[in-house]
């Protein structure tokens, strides 16, 4: 098969192939003795791998990916799917405790009127005080301040947002992308916008865990090929 042959099955220009050749997705491709490029199957098929784990890992890591299994170190490829997998999980168990912590606020009777020190806050939260003042700093807390005594006091807002923010820690978020969600669910508004907004996180989680099922079984039937012709090199 030709460069054009491979590209016209996903709507790829025939230098896309070329591309993706030089790479390292593609498996070494023999030359005519005019130097064109000689695909086979083999090749066709480390092609639908590649864009079946693209949609699943992105495309640097699903790069890296072809590239250890075609230079025959499988296990790497093995650690960076494991990896996907692993953070992918993370990022679940966040959105659940995400998700746990607003209904909780949602539906808990309000514990405490008019607006919470930082003290307080830091005690409800399991924190020290000084934690919550860094998270200030970064953004992450609007607290509202005393106009004769200058001290930070939290109202419900701001205990919901930290409630959240010490959510996304626990889930290993850095502190400038608790301050980026925090901002999106303040520019979202609303309980109902919330919602929502949870709502699309789960359906991304969902997306890409069928993505990371379908690249896998892309890779098997890759594999399977790799070992019937005998084309694998195997780690010593």
């Amino acid at each position: 098969m030709r460069p054009v042959d491979l590209a016209r099955e996903h709507g790829l220009s025939a230098q896309a192939i070329r591309n993706y050749d030089d790479a390292g997705i593609l498996p070494p491709a023999e030359r005519s003795p005019t130097g064109y490029r000689r695909y086979t199957p083999l090749h066709a098929q480390a092609l639908r791998t590649f864009l079946a784990l693209r949609g699943g890992h992105g495309h640097q890591p699903a790069l890296e990916i072809m590239r250890a299994v075609n230079r025959g170190d499988v296990d790497s490829a093995y650690r960076l799917i494991d990896a996907a997998h692993v953070a992918l999980l993370a990022e679940r168990d966040t959105s659940t405790e995400v998700a746990a912590a607003l209904d909780t606020l949602s539906t808990a009777p309000a514990r405490f009127t008019g607006r919470l020190s930082v003290g307080e806050l830091a005690r409800r939260l399991g924190l020290h005080p000084a934690t919550l003042r860094t998270w200030e700093v970064e953004g992450i807390l609007r607290p509202e301040r005393d106009r004769a005594t200058g001290y930070r006091r939290y109202g419900p807002d701001a205990v919901r947002d930290a409630e959240i923010a010490r959510q996304l820690r626990r889930g290993g978020y850095r502190l400038s992308q608790v301050a980026q969600f925090l901002q999106s669910l303040r520019e979202a508004g609303g309980a109902d916008a919330l919602t929502a907004f949870l709502h699309s996180w789960r359906d991304r989680l969902t997306a890409r865990s069928r993505n990371l099922i379908a690249g896998s079984a892309r890779l098997d039937g890759y594999l399977t090929m790799l070992d019937r012709d005998g084309d694998l090199i195997r780690m010593p």
